[in-house]
Parts: structure tokens; C-alpha cells; sequence
């Protein structure tokens, strides 16, 4: 048996595991003994998550396939765009945009934080089968599965190209958004990921304005930079680059040998594409290689920098816990800085708890806070100081190829390449070697 088959046994079974499993009331509704108030009956019957759950884990599962398939046996555009038409209308509009991988990054980082919060399996098996897929075949899943990905992707109409060094910097973008939304699920204050989803609204054709205006702005932003969403924002999706750097298949635009016809450099609306290199000059190379000592040493100054400045937004940062801004508003009002009272303050006093007992719960979140602001912060740094090191050197290159980070296997440049129309018996065999 091969490797990609074992693979693919080893993730049906988790998915029937995932969907078989059955669901425990983590909060039960109260016993009213005492008073004998039932529960009224509910006039319709409860959806069946058990069968939902399993189809879309054999769903996302197919779908994961079929663009494995169509990305590196067919290389068919023509197909993978009709999955990508299919993911939209399945995972986006019907599924309404839940359950995501990228949402389930939530999920995951406060299982490992709360011991007494029990992740969904099927979250964990959504989280998991892109990441899996990833070490295999690359950005499968952002090629032709995700839903996010894939609204962006119809709406790419001329996209312009970006330089490579202003794609860098922008994508420090998603590394914050990262490191805040594994900051937030870590201390059990928000899920930021799925609270701002910018397409949700789109999905479910009701929601937030304010969330409504901003998924619009990236689609319009769209139309001239290719997936803006996934490439300078998506936390998911830095994941998925770092694995798919160790994917054993990987995207390659000719099906055999390259030409360097150069009419591939302007196919790839995400700026994928990695040009032939020259040998370094040997006065470059010099100052190449003090340019690259100087950004080592500049590393760490920017993780201690960075981290101290979490640190010293962590306090700011922790009043996005319920907790915390409970507290804030309890000792406004015992003080007298407030004259009035709210809702929460008022279910608060009637709980009969002491504010004792509140500000000490509130003061050990903040002190969650200042370490994972801390690491946060360093993570940022270190990340930085990487981006930087990377810019310094200059690997050695021979011919055009997709480079396995960036590239979201959308199959585009397959189409622009002069061999492949040879495989394809669209060209004949002199015109495509000249």
C-alpha cells in the first residue's frame, strides 16, 4: 500500500470516529426540583448534528482529494475552479461557513489551555486534515477547498502583482492576527477568528454591518490584489505555508522541463512564481554576507523588544476577558466613579460573591496575560527578525518555479506554460521547444 493511500484510510477512519461520536452537555439546563417547573416541549425536532458532522468530514474529505487529483495528475484549471464553485456553494453558503479549519485553530489552542474544555472532534478532524494534506501535496486546501479562498478567488478579476518584499511586510499582518486570536483562545477571552470573519455575513446573508462593510472592502480589494484575505490576514494559512515547505509533491508549472520562455512570470495572481537567479558578483556577495550577520544579531533585539512591548500592552489586552472588565466595573461602582449599575454587575451582586473573590480571578487572568503577551510579542519579533534574515540571502535558482510557501496551487500558470499545451497535444512538438 502507498503512502498517500494509508493516509487516506487513516483519515476516513478518524472522520467516522469524529462523526460517530456523540455530543456531551458541557452545561446541563438547572434541575428546578424544588419549584417543579418543567421544560416546555419543543414543537420541532432538533436538527441531526450526528449526520451533518459526518458529511461534511466525507465532504471536506472528497473535496481534499479530488483537489489533490485535479492539482497534480489532471493539472486541470478547468477543474480545480469547478471545486473551488463547489466549496463555495457547499462549505460556504450551505454549511454557512462553519465548521473551518481556520475557526477550529481556536478550538484547539484553548483545549491545550483548558483542561476542562473538550474540543468537538470533528473540529479537531477539520483542523487537522488540511494540515495533513499540507506535508503531502502542499496548499491543497487553499487551492480549491477553502471558503473563504475560494469567494476571493471569484472575484479576482485583473489582479495587479506585488513586489515580493511588500507581500513580506503585509503578511506581518496575519502573524499579529495569529498570535491575537491564539493570545485570546489561550486565555478563554474571545474567539477573535470567528468573531471578524469577514465573509460570514456573505454566508449566512445576515450579521454585523460593521463585519458586512469590511468583508466588502477585501472583496473590491480583490478584484485587483488576488486573495488579499489569505494572503496578508488568514492565521490559518501561515500554517499551512509552513507545512507545505515540507510537502513531499509540490506544484510545478511545467510538467517536465522548463524552457525559460518566460510566459509563466506574469500568470500567478499571487506573486508564487520564482524567477531563474545569477551568480552573485563577488563585491554583492561580500556585503551580502554582512548584510546577513548584521539581521542575525538584530534577532533577538527584535524578540526582546517586541516582547516587552506585549507586555506592556497586556493589560490593555486583558479587558477583552468578561472577567476582567466585570471586575473594572465592579470597583467603579464601589468607589464611586459610577452611579449606575449594568446588567452584568447586577447578576454579579446577586450571586452573592464576594468582590474579593472577583478581583483575585481578575488579577490571575492579567498575570495570563503578561506571559502570553510576553511570548506573544517575542513570537512577533523573532518572526520579524526572520523575515529579515530570509531577504539577506539569495538562494540559487535555474529555472521558473512555484515557490512551495506562497503557492496556492490554483493551477493558473499550468495554462500559460508552452509543454504543457505540448502534453495537452494542443501544441506540436517544434513549436513547443522554441
Amino acid at each position: 500500500m502507498t503512502r498517500f493511500g494509508f493516509i487516506t484510510i487513516l483519515l476516513v477512519s478518524l472522520s467516522a470516529l469524529c462523526a460517530g461520536a456523540q455530543t456531551i452537555e458541557k452545561f446541563p439546563p438547572p434541575d428546578f426540583v424544588e419549584t417543579g417547573h418543567e421544560f416546555p416541549q419543543t414543537t420541532t425536532p432538533p436538527p441531526d448534528n450526528q449526520i451533518y458532522e459526518y458529511v461534511d468530514s466525507m465532504v471536506l474529505l472528497a473535496s481534499m482529494l479530488a483537489a489533490t487529483y485535479l492539482i497534480y495528475r489532471r493539472r486541470s484549471r478547468k477543474g480545480i475552479f469547478a471545486l473551488v464553485v463547489f466549496s463555495l456553494l457547499y462549505f460556504g453558503f450551505w454549511r454557512k461557513g462553519c465548521i473551518c479549519p481556520i475557526g477550529a485553530l481556536q478550538n484547539v489552542t484553548l483545549t491545550i489551555f483548558d483542561s476542562s474544555y473538550v474540543i468537538p472532534l470533528t473540529a479537531l478532524f477539520f483542523f487537522l486534515v488540511p494540515l495533513v494534506f499540507a506535508l503531502f501535496a502542499g496548499r491543497v486546501f487553499c487551492a480549491a477547498v477553502c471558503p473563504l479562498g475560494a469567494i476571493q478567488d471569484l472575484v479576482a478579476v485583473k489582479p495587479i502583482s506585488i513586489p515580493v518584499w511588500l507581500e513580506e511586510v503585509l503578511r506581518l499582518f496575519a502573524y499579529v492576527y495569529l498570535a491575537a486570536a491564539v493570545l485570546f483562545a489561550a486565555t478563554g477571552s474571545a474567539f477573535v477568528i470567528c468573531r471578524y470573519d469577514p465573509f460570514v455575513a456573505f454566508f449566512r446573508l445576515s450579521g454585523n454591518v460593521n463585519i458586512l462593510i469590511i468583508g466588502t472592502c477585501l472583496l473590491l480589494i480583490g478584484t485587483v490584489v488576488a486573495r488579499p484575505y489569505c494572503r496578508f490576514l488568514c492565521p490559518y494559512g501561515l500554517i499551512l505555508r509552513q507545512f507545505s515547505r515540507l510537502a513531499k509533491k509540490r506544484v510545478t508549472i511545467t510538467p517536465d522541463e522548463c524552457i525559460k520562455c518566460r510566459l509563466c512570470e506574469d500568470s500567478c495572481p499571487f506573486g508564487a512564481i520564482r524567477m531563474p537567479t545569477v551568480p552573485w558578483p563577488d563585491t554583492d556577495y561580500a556585503r551580502g554576507k554582512r548584510t546577513l550577520g548584521i539581521m542575525i544579531i538584530l534577532l533577538p533585539v527584535l524578540g526582546l523588544l517586541l516582547g516587552w512591548c506585549g507586555y506592556a500592552l497586556s493589560p490593555t489586552a486583558a479587558r477583552v476577558h468578561a472577567t476582567v472588565r466585570l471586575a473594572d466595573r465592579i470597583h467603579m461602582e464601589n468607589t464611586g466613579l459610577v452611579g449606575d449599575t449594568t446588567d452584568a454587575s447586577d447578576a454579579f451582586r446577586a450571586t452573592g460573591k464576594s468582590t474579593k473573590e472577583l478581583f483575585a480571578e481578575a488579577d490571575a487572568i492579567i498575570g495570563d496575560f503578561v506571559v502570553c503577551g510576553w511570548i506573544a510579542g517575542a513570537f512577533l519579533g523573532i518572526v520579524a527578525g526572520a523575515k529579515l534574515i530570509r531577504n539577506a540571502l539569495r538562494p540559487n535558482r535555474d529555472q521558473y518555479t512555484a515557490d512551495r510557501a506562497s503557492c496556492l496551487a490554483c493551477g493558473r500558470c499550468y495554462e500559460w506554460c508552452p509543454r504543457e499545451q505540448l502534453r495537452l497535444k494542443v501544441l506540436k512538438q517544434g513549436v513547443a521547444k522554441c
